[in-house]
């Protein structure tokens, strides 16, 4: 049993996006469509275009990329269109869904943007237990995202203190005069 302090693990978001997705609401779609062999390019094409077409086709993207599906059409690309994307995930900062987050959704962030939505939580003033409740965390980790923001901003401002500091000290640089020279246009 859970403690009132305790919340369970994170979960991968809300899937209601689902219902409206272009592939479950077309009559007829035949879900084999989005997982062509590589060389059937009709399949490809027919599948792309329902995506281009549909309502959740990000938000697919995100949960094919957040999962690690890696078989299939998702959100409008390939499996090898996709891979680049799956190695940079971590470090994605979309700040649609740390608002959205803030606001109280269940969205599944990228390190990142966990990261971003404590900094965040923590400058506006938001209770750790909060914070907690968003990111589907403990209250003690909550606290511990705190100090880690509280830190960065810390270190931000210096940082920005001392390049100003040090922009300050800085003396211009004033040209040098150069004598006026009587001899230019003569070959030597």
């Amino acid at each position: 049993m859970l403690s009132a302090t305790t919340h369970k693990p994170r979960t991968l978001g809300n899937h209601t996006w689902q219902n409206q997705a272009a592939c479950h609401t077309t009559p007829g779609t035949n879900p084999e469509t989005f997982f062509p062999e590589p060389d059937e390019m009709d399949r490809i094409r027919a599948a792309k275009t329902l995506c281009a077409q549909c309502p959740v086709r990000r938000t697919c993207l995100d949960a094919a990329l957040e999962n690690g599906d890696r078989d299939g059409i998702r959100g409008g690309l390939t499996e090898q269109e996709r891979d680049a994307l799956h190695s940079k995930l971590a470090h994605r900062v979309d700040y649609t869904r740390i608002n959205a987050t803030l606001a109280g959704s269940d969205v599944h962030l990228s390190r990142a943007e966990r990261r971003a939505v404590a900094r965040d939580a923590y400058q506006t003033g938001i209770p750790a237990d909060h914070l907690a409740r968003l990111l589907k965390v403990t209250v003690e980790h909550a606290k511990k995202l705190y100090r880690h923001a509280a830190r960065e901003i810390s270190h931000r401002n210096t940082n920005t203190n001392t390049n100003t500091t040090k922009a300050a000290k800085t003396v211009p640089i004033t040209p040098v005069k150069t004598p006026a020279r009587t001899d230019l246009g003569t070959a030597a």
